[in-house]
């Protein structure tokens, strides 16, 4: 009978895990998608032909023309962000290495874990915060590593914090923290844009001439681009916060599948919730980074029933429940 409910919580698992692998593709498709068909806008109301009206043709003509330099510039801006990524979530976290001397009980945990799967090591750092809360970063063997608070490490027993480096384990591989740079890059894309056009918009930067005509004109197609661009932004900003919530699904599964035991992160998910904000951390890309990342009480209240939309985390009372199932 034992043998039987093994096999089913693995296959529940593993059925888990194949289906949020699928939906962070079909997310992570939607990022270029966005960023083509908002290229692709911009270009279309933009250029009426002679008449004042718009050319399917002439937009398709000069969308091919134009989208290589887009695609360009967009991989510029990858390239910065992605190798300069560790570098700055370190600065900004505020972490530094763990001891491991005196620190004997994370290190075994850790090694044990990544053993059993045949895993190199990460990098162990820790916050000095009474919080508890951890995160998995690195986008190459060379710099992978786990930081854990320091409340963590003193308030939760072995099988707990077993649970949770498993769970920033399964980030490192299944390269949540790669999928979480492409979505940032995208987003950021969007937001500069936006703050650039609105500012040009209030101080008149972007007029072309001083012709009253030019101007208009200068000025309804700004405001056509930055229309385009918030729609834009919204939606990478809701695939982002959707493949952030699957990411987070996936991690508990495959740490309760690595461990074979899933109540154990479900019990230190419960000690975790309402003791997990880092008072001073500032950055919102860390915090997203964060085994629990809820937002504050008043402003879930504040947005009713849209807050599951704004949230970085899916609902800590709903990823306990999924893992006391198994």
């Amino acid at each position: 009978m034992n043998n039987q409910i093994s096999s089913m919580e693995y296959i529940g698992l593993q059925q888990q895990i194949n289906r949020n692998n699928v939906r962070s593709v079909l997310l992570l498709i939607g990022f270029p998608a966005i960023l083509l068909l908002a290229t692709y806008a911009i270009i279309f109301f933009l250029n009426p032909d002679e008449y004042g009206n718009y050319n399917v043709e002439l937009a398709n003509y000069l969308f091919i023309k134009y989208v290589p330099f887009v695609l360009i510039g967009t991989g510029i801006w990858f390239a910065i962000a992605y190798f300069g990524h560790s570098s700055m979530i370190n600065f900004a976290s505020g972490s530094h290495p763990l001891d491991r001397k005196s620190n004997m009980r994370v290190y075994n945990l850790t090694e044990n874990l990544c053993m059993s799967v045949g895993m190199t090591m990460p990098k162990l750092f820790i916050i000095e915060s009474n919080a508890l809360n951890a995160f998995a970063s690195g986008l190459n063997q060379s710099n992978y590593s786990v930081t854990i608070t320091r409340g963590l490490l003193e308030r939760l027993d072995d099988d707990e914090l077993e649970g949770v480096i498993a769970h920033e384990l399964m980030h490192i591989r299944n390269k949540d923290v790669r999928l979480l740079v492409v979505s940032l890059i995208f987003v950021g894309i969007f937001s500069l844009l936006i703050q650039v056009l609105f500012r040009s918009f209030l101080y008149g930067g972007m007029r072309s001439s001083n012709r009253k005509n030019d101007k208009d004109g200068g000025g309804a197609a700004m405001l056509i681009i930055l229309a385009v661009s918030v729609v834009a932004y919204f939606l990478s900003l809701m695939f982002k916060l959707a493949l952030s919530r699957k990411r987070e699904y996936l991690a508990d599964s495959g740490a309760a599948q690595m461990t074979k035991n899933p109540r154990a992160l479900a019990n230190a998910l419960r000690k975790i919730s309402g003791n997990h904000t880092i008072h001073g951390m500032k950055s919102d890309d860390i915090k997203e980074m964060f085994i629990e990342n809820s937002p504050e009480e008043g402003s879930m209240n504040f947005l009713g029933g849209l807050g599951g939309l704004f949230s970085t985390h899916p609902p800590i009372e709903k990823r306990i429940k999924l893992l006391e199932q198994f």
